[in-house]
């Protein structure tokens, strides 16, 4: 029986067809080009940990720098406890603290936090990620800690989806920048470290806001100090 090219039932059969078929092509590629997406995201991550010591990297020697330069890794708990025995995808680089961040259903309390020791200019440095929110979605981050367990040696932040010109400049050098010299603590105790307007010289703690992009300036500082605390309970244990 001769096929009707002009009804309708063969231009959506062709069509389903079509579709199912690009559909698997789509779905294959992706799949087989899965390995090269976690390498490059494996890649951005220890640019980002080097960039917060001061390390410059690119793609192509972003893997040798970080050999170089981070020399362990290890987590702890939201007591400041190093946690041994975890999991690979638990462990300090494997974790997403992201997606932790983001699921409701794991409690505070049982929040796992990353730490990275690097030596840069033979001083040892403490790389320690955060995470949290800003106007249009996530924003990140890693602070680098020194060897007295409480100054700012360097700051590195980026964003999903901030404004450009605004928000998206937490990832600029200005604004990074001004983390330097400010501390995690006083006194045994937690010192707050703030975003404020047109204010960030008057004190080390005082970091100056994004003009136009304060909902993520201050998304930064909650993100900062929400993550800090935590931290600073380790290097407590430590001094």
């Amino acid at each position: 029986m001769a096929i009707n090219k002009d009804g309708n039932g063969y231009t959506f059969g062709f069509s389903i067809a079509l579709v199912v078929v690009v559909g698997v092509i789509l779905s294959t590629i992706s799949i087989g080009l899965e390995p090269f997406k976690k390498a490059n995201v494996a890649v951005k991550k220890k640019m980002d940990i080097l960039s917060a010591i001061g390390v410059e990297s690119t793609r192509k020697n972003g893997e040798e720098l970080y050999e170089q330069y981070v020399e362990d890794s290890y987590v702890i708990s939201a007591e400041g406890e190093v946690q041994e025995g975890l999991p690979k995808e638990k462990t300090a680089f494997y974790l997403d603290v992201q997606k932790q961040y983001r699921d409701k259903q794991i409690d505070k309390e049982d929040r796992l936090y990353p730490i990275f020791e690097a030596k840069k200019d033979g001083e040892k440095v403490f790389v320690l990620p955060v995470v949290g929110k800003g106007l249009w979605g996530p924003i990140w981050g890693y602070l680098a800690i020194a060897d007295d367990y409480k100054t700012i040696k360097g700051a590195s932040f980026d964003h999903k989806g901030e404004t450009p010109g605004l928000g998206a400049e937490i990832k600029q050098d200005f604004f990074e920048t001004q983390f330097k010299g400010a501390e995690i603590s006083e006194d045994g105790s937690y010192n707050e470290i703030l975003v404020v307007k047109s204010g960030g010289s008057e004190s080390k703690q005082k970091v100056d806001g994004i003009t136009g992009g304060t909902i993520t300036s201050k998304g930064v500082e909650e993100m900062v100090n929400r993550t800090m605390k935590v931290y600073q309970k380790y290097f407590s244990k430590k001094q």
